[in-house]
């Protein structure tokens, strides 16, 4: 089997670039992200210097995953306040750009509020401007936090779940520090895991058809030293019946009142196997994307992706060919059905780990136990 053994030594950093950072150089202010879709090939920024070079960022995936959207979401709105922007516009905008993922619209009405707040309370821009960036650094900041607190939780189940540690965790798309303020959410916890010397395996789906498992969570759980392997989504099936698979870690882009989970398409098939297999199907999420006013999973909306991601296939530095831009898999004029989430719902669900504590069994009772509802910011 090909694959990679733990490293020793100290842990990396998954990369030497931060996922999303916000810059001041004297032309201006910019949100500079780290370019996801150029991974692992090569590590390059993307400079942003308006919201609509941020939305084209957020629909291109070259920054994505649930937290980091949230944080995106923020930044766009001060970065737009900045610039002299009209931020209504530009809160709209960003808020479009990918309809799944609760966390981008909860940034950015964050911000956006502080803006409107600071405007309402003095009217002064460079104030205003100010509240929103202020608004959008705590998000970034509270993201972090949150991120280590969800990994302690995880591991604690993990730990009561399956004593004596040696844990063999399965994982699909990619929730480490390229999607979050901090080290990720479903893929924190097997880091800390890890680093407590009780992961003995890291199974990576490759997540089809974008491949983030294959580019981003290999990535970085090479750089972190991790024993990972490597597999096509539809060879899961067979690790499971070999006995292969001791808990199944995912994150979420949105969470329904009723526990319902919208994730990375594939997921559900995981939760499936998992609940046959009696596996725990474990997910890893920040209250943020708990959403209170989506009462069920049939309520959420599912974006749906061009379907030249899957009648092609993109890679780093490889040759353009196709009217996508990837290299084509299927014959020219074939259809193709493409969302990029699918709903797990919550009878599937062993345990929803969030940085308040572990959700268990999933119950829309226990989820408002949280209190998420009164931490949602109005638009």
């Amino acid at each position: 089997m090909a694959d990679q053994y733990a490293q020793t030594g100290e842990d990396k950093r998954p990369t030497g670039i931060p996922a999303i950072q916000w810059e001041e150089p004297p032309e201006g202010p910019v949100v500079v992200l780290l370019d996801q879709t150029r991974l692992p090939a090569e590590e390059v920024e993307l400079v942003c210097t308006d919201a609509p070079a941020l939305v084209e960022a957020i629909r291109s995936l070259s920054v994505r995953g649930a937290p980091l959207l949230g944080i995106a979401g923020a930044y766009g709105v001060a970065l737009a306040a900045a610039r002299g922007f009209d931020v209504d516009e530009a809160a709209a905008a960003l808020e479009g750009a990918r309809p799944t993922a609760v966390n981008l619209s909860v940034g950015v009405r964050r911000a956006a509020s502080a803006y409107r707040s600071a405007m309402a309370e003095g009217g002064d821009i460079g104030a205003a401007a100010t509240a929103a960036l202020a608004a959008a650094r705590a998000l970034h900041r509270e993201d972090a936090e949150a991120s280590a607190r969800m990994a302690g939780h995880g591991l604690a189940l993990l730990d009561e779940l399956l004593p004596g540690g040696g844990h063999r965790i399965l994982t699909h798309c990619n929730t480490g520090a390229l999607v979050s303020g901090g080290e990720g959410t479903a893929f924190a916890v097997a880091l800390r895991a890890h680093r407590a010397g009780r992961l003995r395996r890291l199974w990576v789906d490759e997540t089809r058809p974008l491949l983030q498992g294959a580019r981003l969570t290999a990535y970085e759980a090479a750089r972190s030293g991790m024993a990972y392997t490597l597999l096509t989504d539809n060879a899961a099936g067979s690790l499971f019946a070999a006995g292969e698979v001791d808990a199944v870690l995912v994150g979420a882009d949105r969470i329904a009142a009723d526990g319902s989970v919208a994730n990375k398409v594939g997921s559900y098939p995981l939760a499936v196997l998992a609940r046959y297999h009696h596996v725990p199907f474990i997910v890893v999420a920040p209250t943020t994307t708990i959403d209170p006013e989506t009462p069920d999973g049939a309520a959420i909306e599912v974006e749906q992706r061009p379907g030249y991601e899957v009648t092609e296939i993109t890679a780093p530095q490889a040759p353009v060919t196709g009217a996508g831009g990837g290299l084509p898999v299927a014959p020219l004029g074939t259809q193709a059905y493409n969302p990029a989430f699918d709903v797990t719902p919550p009878e599937l669900v062993t345990a929803i780990v969030t940085e308040e504590g572990v959700v268990s069994p999933v119950t829309a009772e226990a989820l408002a136990g949280l209190g998420v509802g009164s931490r949602q910011v109005a638009s």
